[in-house]
C-alpha cells in the first residue's frame, strides 16, 4: 500500500480537526487498522502535529482509554499517545505491574522483548468496543523511537506500561490485540466485570477452558 500523498494527508487531518474533538474512533473492520502506518517524517507541520496530538489526547481521555494510535482516528501515521493514572486497587497494581504512566507521545516507535518472561491478562481496545480477551505479552520491553519534539527514546518498560506500549505499537503495524489473544478467553466487557474482574485470569482460564502461557 502506497503512502498517502502529503497534501491529501494534510487535508484529511485538517478536516478531522476542524470537526472538533473528541475525534471519532475507527472500529475494527476498517482497512486503516489493518495496514502498517506510514513512518512520520515531517508530513505535518509542527502546528498541525501539535493539534493532532492534543485532539488524540482529548479523544483518549474521553473514551476513556490509556492509549490511542493515530490509525484509530483514521490517520495512517506511526504516532501514538499514552497515559495511565493507574487508579486501581493495590492487589491489581501488584499482580499486573500497573503503575502510573505520565502522558507521552510516541513517534515511529518499535519494541523488542527484554528477557523471556511473558504475562497474560485481560485486555481491551477502543477499536473493538464491548469485548475483552486474555493476551500474553512480554513482561519487559525495550522501547525505541522519538517523542513529538524529535528527541530519541530508548528505554526499558515493565508491567502494564510495557503492555500499553506493545498494544499501541502493534496498532501501527496493522495488528489488533485479538490477533494475539487466547480465543476461548473472549468475553463481553459486562461479563468481564461481573465474572472475571480478578487481578489475574487464572479463574477465567479454569472456567472457560484455556491454558495460560508459561512465564519463560
Amino acid at each position: 500500500m502506497s503512502p498517502m500523498p502529503s497534501q491529501a494527508l494534510i487535508a484529511h487531518v485538517e478536516s478531522l480537526l476542524d470537526a472538533g474533538s473528541p475525534l471519532p474512533i475507527v472500529a475494527a473492520g476498517d482497512p486503516v487498522l489493518r495496514r502498517p502506518a506510514d513512518p512520520f517524517d515531517g508530513q505535518l507541520s509542527d502546528e498541525l502535529l501539535a493539534r493532532l496530538i492534543e485532539a488524540m489526547r482529548v479523544t483518549m481521555h474521553a473514551a476513556p482509554g490509556v492509549g490511542l494510535a493515530a490509525p484509530q482516528v483514521g490517520v495512517p501515521l506511526r504516532l501514538a499517545v499514552l497515559e495511565d493514572a493507574a487508579t486501581v486497587p493495590d492487589e491489581v497494581r501488584l499482580a499486573r505491574g500497573r503503575v502510573s504512566l505520565a502522558f507521552r507521545v510516541l513517534v515511529n516507535p518499535s519494541y523488542e522483548a527484554v528477557g523471556g518472561r511473558r504475562a497474560a491478562f485481560y485486555e481491551g481496545c477502543l477499536s473493538v468496543p464491548g469485548y475483552q480477551a486474555v493476551v500474553a505479552r512480554h513482561e519487559r520491553v525495550r522501547l525505541r523511537g522519538l517523542d513529538e519534539h524529535g528527541q530519541a527514546l530508548d528505554e526499558e518498560l515493565a508491567g502494564w506500561p510495557a503492555r500499553i506500549v506493545q498494544h499501541e505499537t502493534d496498532h501501527l503495524d496493522g495488528t489488533l490485540y485479538l490477533d494475539r489473544a487466547e480465543p476461548r478467553s473472549l468475553t463481553s466487557t459486562q461479563a468481564a466485570v461481573e465474572r472475571w474482574a480478578q487481578p489475574t485470569p487464572e479463574h477465567a482460564a479454569r472456567e472457560l477452558g484455556f491454558t495460560l502461557p508459561t512465564s519463560g
